[in-house]
Order: C-alpha cells, then sequence, then structure tokens
C-alpha cells in the first residue's frame, strides 16, 4: 500500500496497528462502562425506601420514616466505602 509521503507500509505493520487499535479501544470501552456503571449504582441505589419498608413489615416492624431514611443513608454509606 502506498501512502501519501511516497514510501509503503507492510501487511505486517498494517496488523499490528489494527490490533494494538482494538486493544486501545477495549481498554477504554472497559473503563468508560465501569465509570457510567458506579455513577448509575450512585445515582440510582438497587434498592429502594419502598423496598425497605416491604422487608421490614414482612420481618414484624412498623418502619417509621426516620428508620427509613437511617437505613438508606446506611446503605449509600456502604456503598461509598466499597
Amino acid at each position: 500500500m502506498v501512502v501519501k509521503g511516497g514510501f509503503t507500509l507492510s501487511t505486517g505493520i498494517w496488523i499490528l496497528i489494527v490490533v494494538i487499535a482494538l486493544l486501545l479501544g477495549a481498554v477504554a470501552g472497559f473503563f468508560g462502562a465501569r465509570k457510567y456503571m458506579e455513577n448509575y449504582l450512585k445515582d440510582n441505589p438497587p434498592i429502594s425506601e419502598d423496598q425497605i419498608r416491604a422487608m421490614m413489615m414482612q420481618m414484624g416492624q412498623k418502619p417509621s420514616a426516620k428508620k427509613l431514611h437511617q437505613m438508606m443513608n446506611a446503605m449509600r454509606q456502604q456503598a461509598k466505602k466499597q
């Protein structure tokens, strides 16, 4: 293959460039997806106050708003530590 400058690149070099580009793309994609998921889970915890309320009622406890907020804050703090 002839490039504008007048020199040629062998097939092996093209394959090497493609492999390196694929590896760099995979690494960048992995870290980008990881950061996205961390932010998503921080903003949208996997358990909600309604789910905690239902769980407490199943255990025979009457959940107050204060207790629900305490449990949600404790779960957020635990998620930040991890």
